[in-house]
């Protein structure tokens, strides 16, 4: 799932940066992203730390003021459920269940300067089902443990030094396949913008959709691409989007409205999902998805806008609304399709003893060679809907 996977450096390098002395695999349940579990463990070789392993899953029920703990009405992260930053989940090889569990079952005891205007704290209760993310804790450490064994496998049949130089070249691949998509949009922008010279004569009118494309710089080897679209509340997402002709782009936010007292705030990490998304999309070969795809790329957002929020900043809509509406802004500025639906379509429900939660599809945008479509889940999340017959053998409905 794009929203998911293409955040994974940036959670890589913060469980880095937490310096857990020691840990074979690390959770973190919210690093911004309520409900969503990473666990990270580290692959040796010979004693030596060679590569790190990691798997995410969404928990559909990790605690909050609402079963599904995806509430509409959030303002605090507090919430949206149990947060844990960092966590040793695996010591010793013995899954720490006892300590898990008591965190994810711990309630969040309000302040009052989180309380709604007029009402009293209250006790925001933990997890509703933690069966369920026990079990998912460990299917994700297990997952890890197989990624574990067969990079070992690779490490005894090829070498660390073979192996270590083919986890690069996949990295430069994808780097060399996104600067090869971003020079062919200058070449085309100033063809189609400017003289014979290859410069650009004259400055385009923003059009529909708040786009600009083929605005004058400084640098006449580089073009500028601009777009903006809006939340429901009238927040404002503004791109400007500078190519050089090396193939390097700079994705500039600045003009994006301040953090918002509501969950559509967004953290960096999907910022920088909805990009490396975008930027898969608009090449033409296959590349598998890794930070290569980045390193010409330099992300410039404002701290305090609400694509960079504060640490207790509610963030739930931000993973499932935000992250689609960034995305439509992308494409938007490489005028490479029309936007989509901009939503995920969540539905929670529940009481004291379980939540659930679905996303409903809608409708992806037409391009310049295709129609779009209709009912469909598209751009960062590719989820099925629960069949009705799993949904009623499973819960009480």
């Amino acid at each position: 799932m794009p929203k998911k996977l293409g955040n994974r450096p940036v959670s890589t390098i913060f469980f880095i940066a937490s310096r857990i002395s020691g840990f074979m695999a690390a959770i973190s349940a919210c690093a911004g992203l309520p409900g969503q579990a990473w666990s990270l463990s580290q692959v040796f070789n010979q004693g030596e730390l060679v590569f790190f392993v990691a798997s995410r899953g969404h928990h559909a029920e990790i605690g909050g003021i609402t079963p599904g703990s995806m509430p509409p009405f959030s303002k605090f992260l507090s919430e949206e459920g149990v947060a844990i930053k960092a966590f040793k989940i695996v010591e010793n090889g013995i899954f720490q269940e006892e300590a898990i569990s008591a965190l994810l079952l711990s309630p969040h005891y309000e302040k009052d300067s989180e309380c709604p205007v007029g009402t009293k704290s209250r006790v925001i209760p933990g997890t509703r089902k933690i069966e369920d993310n026990i079990s998912d804790l460990r299917a994700q450490v297990a997952a890890n443990q197989r990624g574990i064994t067969l990079i070992g496998e690779l490490i005894n049949y090829y070498g660390l030094d073979v192996v270590q130089a083919y986890m690069h070249h996949v990295q430069v691949n994808a780097e060399q396949a996104v600067r090869d998509m971003l020079r062919g949009i200058v070449e085309k922008v100033l063809k189609d913008r400017g003289g014979k010279d290859g410069s650009i004569e004259n400055v385009a009118e923003k059009g529909a959709g708040g786009v600009n494309n083929g605005k004058e710089t400084a640098n006449t080897s580089a073009v500028v691409l601009e777009a903006e679209d809006f939340m429901d509340d009238g927040a404002r997402i503004c791109l400007k989007l500078t190519i050089d002709k090396k193939g390097e782009a700079e994705f500039d936010f600045s003009g994006t409205s301040p953090e918002v007292h509501g969950n559509w705030n967004a953290p960096e990490a999907v910022v920088a999902a909805a990009i490396i998304y975008s930027l898969r999309c608009l090449v033409d070969v296959d590349i598998p998805l890794n930070q290569g795809c980045l390193t010409p790329v330099a992300i410039k957002i404002p701290p305090g806008c609400f694509l960079s929020p504060s640490d207790n900043a509610a963030v739930v809509g931000g993973n499932v609304v935000t992250s689609q509406r960034v995305t439509d802004v992308v494409l938007t500025a490489f005028q490479a399709c029309a936007c989509s639906q901009g939503c995920m379509n969540n539905l929670t429900f529940g009481d004291n003893s379980f939540g659930y939660y679905e996303t409903i599809g809608g409708g992806s945008g037409a391009g310049p060679t295709w129609d779009g479509a209709s009912g469909v889940q598209c751009h960062m999340t590719n989820t099925r809907i629960t069949d009705p017959e799993t949904l009623e053998r499973r819960y009480p409905v």
